[in-house]
């Protein structure tokens, strides 16, 4: 079985990457966040009014400091010149995924790094409603009223935190690159060795605003093997979607093959350990999807499904019948980074 625990990027097999050189191409547009539309956004300011503990921990985090530090970064400059762009700040290739921006018009520009929406989803629509407390004061509404409440934020475009499946999307659209382009003529990585409980736990984590900013406590047990779950799961749907989105045989195609294949291995692997439907069913669909060029139709069917199934896991379950994968979990010492508090 392949260690389920490690890097897709990074544990593949010979064959599997024979097979990707042979057989596989690569990425067109990308999904999540950069379909959004700017206009929505209201941008870290506005959550910051409320959320002070949290936003203190994301100004220690390198999604904050991208905003000062990419345009001034030498590689990122000489990808931005191969990619045609006079500058990091311009078009959307680098905004995207690099960036927060606000958009008035045909102008758009980059008015923070990477920051709360683009997790939580363009604000307009829900920030005043998920805020204003059914018009009580803190406290004093009901379990009903708190329900409508969130459920209307929901409605308006939140992703809260309990949607996992909607926000770990958000999280690969960008660090599995989603522009073929970017790495086959600009020279930019493929994608980041990415792992959603060690990424999620480390500095970005800010678990703040049940205790008023007192602690900053790691996810339980079982949230992390859901979590684990869950990001092999969009990781599948995502590189999925990128081979059958494929153009040409170079680098990216390559990358984006061995991390399919690894992902369908792990996803086929969990499915053993937890013996739960979706997973057994999401494997059967990522094994029958043949990750070759000309297969759009195919892998982008492949790809809905898992994501449908990965959606009902979320929805379904919490993680506690999930013991049976405990030892593949990183520590706390693979974690990536410290929060500032």
């Amino acid at each position: 079985m392949p260690p389920i625990a490690q890097n897709p990027v990074t544990t593949v097999v010979a064959a599997a990457a024979a097979a990707a050189v042979a057989f596989v191409s690569v990425l067109g547009p990308a999904a999540a966040q950069t379909a959004w539309d700017h206009r929505e956004i209201v941008g870290p300011d506005e959550c910051a009014e409320c959320h002070k503990a949290e936003t203190e921990v994301w100004r220690g985090t390198h999604h904050h400091s991208t905003f000062r530090s990419m345009p001034r970064n030498r590689e990122a400059n000489e990808i931005a010149r191969r990619m045609g762009l006079r500058r990091i700040k311009e078009g959307s290739l680098c905004l995207d995924c690099h960036f927060t921006t606000t958009q008035s018009g045909r102008r758009r520009d980059a008015i923070a790094g990477i920051s709360c929406e683009s997790c939580h989803g363009p604000a307009r629509d829900w920030i005043k409603v998920h805020s204003e407390f059914s018009g009580l004061k803190e406290g004093q509404e009901s379990p009903a009223q708190i329900s409508a409440r969130w459920a209307a934020a929901e409605r308006a475009g939140m992703i809260r935190p309990g949607d996992m499946y909607a926000w770990a999307k958000n999280c690969f659209s960008c660090h599995v690159v989603p522009q073929e382009d970017l790495v086959n003529r600009g020279g930019h990585t493929a994608g980041s060795a990415f792992e959603l409980v060690s990424w999620s736990q480390g500095e970005i984590r800010h678990n703040l605003w049940h205790n008023k900013g007192r602690r900053n406590e790691q996810a339980s047990r079982e949230t992390q093997r859901l979590m684990f779950v869950i990001g092999r799961a969009v990781e599948l749907e995502t590189a999925l979607r990128a081979v059958g989105r494929a153009t040409q045989r170079a680098d990216y195609a390559v990358a984006m093959a061995r991390r399919a294949d690894t992902a369908r291995r792990a996803v086929a692997q969990l499915a053993q350990l937890l013996g739960i439907r979706e997973l057994t069913q999401m494997a059967q669909v990522a094994g029958g999807a043949s990750l070759s060029l000309n297969n759009g139709s195919a892998l982008n069917r492949a790809a809905g499904q898992v994501g449908r199934l990965a959606q009902q896991i979320s929805d379904r379950y919490d993680g506690s019948r999930f013991g049976a994968i405990d030892r593949y979990l990183p520590s706390a010492s693979q974690y990536k980074g410290r929060p500032a508090r």
